[in-house]
């Protein structure tokens, strides 16, 4: 008796500051990382709007933005530049919030909408408007968003039995993938060479086409869909914690995960609408800002990594080879092909396997 009454214990009062420290470094963390990738983004967008084959004073920049007329720099400033960081900033917040909210709701990091098909959905759609009906411009991204949102409903209706499974949702999703990329590779093996281009330059997701109009449209999209975001993101962290947890916790399981996937289809939509398919930024981004907030989900930072990824890989792409502008998608997509390998390794190895 003597013995255990010598035996140390932990005082509450101590556990309960550890407790507190504890949450206050979380607290801090959700605030400091998205603030500083927040920046990031900013320095991007200027070293991308003031750099590259036709640069920028900063005090010429002023001046033009405020209706200064500069030959030839004014147009190449506001109807190239400008429009196209504003959309690339915006394509990447959207596909790393679609990518981020598809793996904490399934908990399966491949489940991104550039790999279980919806993003496929998209590419079938508007190659079919290219190819069959020989659309163009907005009509194009009209049907990708269409093409998005179809084959997205499809995915879940024949996931859904007993209730959405993740591992269920992504097979569905991959089984997709690969009938829509075989039916992409028909129409452009059946069509004539400058219509296969054009599909070409599109699937390989570009910022080519940046204007003003795409950069509106997306906005508004984006307008509507973030805050649905923001709300919904609360119940996120129950799911993540899995069904029953999340049903004990108060949360509509079924309502709250359907309407998670529609917020996030409808993002992935938009975004591919705007710029075309471009590879691996919803499935890259989640990642690495789970990595950065030290195992922690934060839509806000996936989407900022997003938006850092596409700024940078399309600045690297027109100016890493003088006088050759590689599309957005051909970058990150040597970006993501040894992340996704390294995934499967590293997953395969403490017995997570995909």
């Amino acid at each position: 008796m003597n013995a255990l009454a010598r035996t140390p214990r932990i005082a509450p009062d101590g556990a309960a500051q550890a407790l507190r420290t504890v949450r206050k470094t979380a607290g801090r963390r959700r605030t400091l990382v998205p603030a500083v990738l927040a920046g990031a983004v900013l320095a991007l967008f200027a070293v991308y709007v003031l750099l590259g084959t036709y640069s920028f004073t900063i005090p010429d920049f002023f001046r033009i933005l405020f209706g200064e007329q500069i030959p030839g720099a004014t147009y190449i400033l506001m109807e190239s530049k400008l429009p196209r960081a504003v959309v690339g900033t915006l394509i990447g917040l959207g596909f790393g919030i679609a990518g981020a909210v598809f793996q904490t709701l399934l908990r399966n990091p491949l489940a991104s909408p550039d790999i279980i098909g919806i993003s496929y959905g998209a590419s079938a759609s508007a190659v079919c408007a290219i190819v069959l009906f020989g659309a163009a411009g907005t009509t194009v991204s009209a049907a990708a968003l269409t093409g998005a949102l179809l084959v997205a409903l499809a995915i879940y209706l024949l996931s859904r039995r007993g209730g959405v499974a993740g591992y269920r949702l992504v097979l569905v999703g991959i089984g997709f993938a690969a009938v829509l990329q075989a039916l992409v590779n028909f129409l452009l093996t059946r069509t004539d060479i400058r219509t296969a281009s054009e599909a070409l330059v599109w699937l390989n997701g570009s910022l080519n086409n940046s204007s003003w109009d795409r950069a509106a449209v997306l906005a508004g999209f984006l307008l509507v869909l973030l805050p649905a975001a923001a709300v919904l993101a609360r119940t996120l962290r129950g799911l993540e914690l899995g069904d029953d947890a999340a049903a004990g916790l108060g949360i509509r399981v079924e309502r709250a995960r359907l309407g998670l996937i529609v917020v996030a289809v409808g993002l992935a939509a938009a975004a591919t609408a705007a710029a075309g398919p471009v590879a691996f930024i919803a499935f890259l981004s989640g990642p690495i800002a789970r990595r950065l907030m030290h195992g922690q989900a934060s839509l806000l930072a996936a989407g900022l990594v997003g938006s850092c990824i596409v700024l940078a890989a399309d600045f690297v792409g027109a100016n890493l080879v003088p006088g050759v502008t590689l599309p957005v998608g051909v970058v990150t997509g040597a970006l993501g092909a040894p992340f996704l390998l390294w995934l499967l390794v590293t997953s395969n190895r403490v017995g997570q396997g995909g």
